[in-house]
């Protein structure tokens, strides 16, 4: 089992910034693909980022690509998500996800992949 639990939500203004941190427990995450998701009230949970088991394969959603940047460190068994440039539709609960990848240069994108989530952070941008 692997117990994922997010941090670094809050309220900020356009065009600021917030880094989320997602700490993993009870497995290392080295054998794990992860990624972040995010869903806003009324819409479903979308596909914000993944990155692979060692950090060297990443893949954006569009609408973050250039502003948002996810990177890993598997000695601290933590995943961050750096957001830049924040929009208010950026707003949503943000969501750490990891699946065990036999493969390490695979990066999985849909959220049928992900059997382990947190509970997840709240994001809100104001305009």
């Amino acid at each position: 089992q692997v117990q994922l639990i997010e941090s670094g939500g809050g309220l900020v203004q356009a065009g600021g910034s917030l880094r989320l941190s997602c700490a993993a427990s009870g497995r290392t995450l080295n054998n794990y693909a992860m990624a972040w998701f995010r869903q806003a009230p009324g819409k479903e949970r979308e596909f914000v980022t993944a990155i692979n088991r060692d950090g060297g394969r990443t893949n954006y959603a569009d609408i973050v690509k250039g502003r948002f940047t996810v990177s890993r460190d598997n000695a601290k068994n933590t995943v961050s998500l750096q957001m830049n440039s924040l929009k208010p539709e950026d707003t949503a609960v943000y969501y750490c996800a990891a699946v065990f990848a036999p493969y390490s240069s695979t990066i999985y994108s849909s959220r049928g992949w992900y059997n382990y989530w947190g509970q997840g952070t709240q994001v809100t941008v104001s305009s």
